[in-house]
């Protein structure tokens, strides 16, 4: 690959992994989002996700999201979303930065590609969003966990606009989170050896 072709496929892998951080934190609705840019013309996917931008997928998306978002703010049921979303967020990671990699000409190294930057990248919201809300629902019974929903949609609504306008941006705060999350467990390891 040259200079030339990687300084073209670098914004389009900053933008894969910014959006697929976003699908941590929700399932749906950064897909659902992709899909209205897309449509819209905004947001570039690649041949082969160009069905991410049909109706049928926006209906789908949007009926999720609503489920997801609604769903999350009722104590029983944000755990089994959060249950199922251990899989799912990632798998959704895993294609909204698949789905971006217009570069990439054949679908199934882009599709592999997305699945090696895209679930990482949905893991670590995902498991920052899982230990506070384990923590929340132990230090106050569950009680602020609809309230820490409404942070969750606020930042997974604004860490998608910026993913779009600045993927750079939050390819450097999912870094920072990788910093912070690796040094308290470090510490967990140090405090529980001792």
């Amino acid at each position: 690959m040259d200079w030339s072709s990687l300084a073209e496929f670098l914004p389009s892998l900053a933008l894969g992994i910014a959006l697929a951080a976003c699908a941590g934190l929700r399932a749906w609705l950064p897909l659902l989002l992709a899909s209205l840019l897309a449509r819209a013309g905004w947001l570039d996917l690649g041949p082969s996700f160009q069905f991410l931008a049909s109706k049928r997928a926006l209906v789908l998306f949007g009926v999720a999201s609503l489920l997801e978002i609604l769903g999350d703010k009722i104590p029983v049921i944000d755990h089994a979303l959060d249950a199922l979303g251990t899989p799912l967020r990632p798998a959704a990671g895993a294609l909204l930065a698949a789905s971006v990699l217009g570069q990439v000409g054949d679908p199934l190294t882009a599709l592999a590609l997305g699945t090696a930057v895209g679930v990482p990248a949905a893991l670590v919201p995902h498991a920052a969003k899982s230990a506070l809300r384990a923590a929340s629902t132990t230090f106050t019974g569950g009680i602020a966990n609809p309230i820490l929903s409404l942070v969750e949609d606020a930042v997974s609504l604004v860490l998608f606009v910026l993913a779009v306008l600045v993927p750079l941006l939050v390819v450097g705060l999912l870094a920072f989170a990788i910093v912070l999350i690796s040094r308290n467990l470090r510490r967990r390891a140090a405090v529980t050896t001792a």
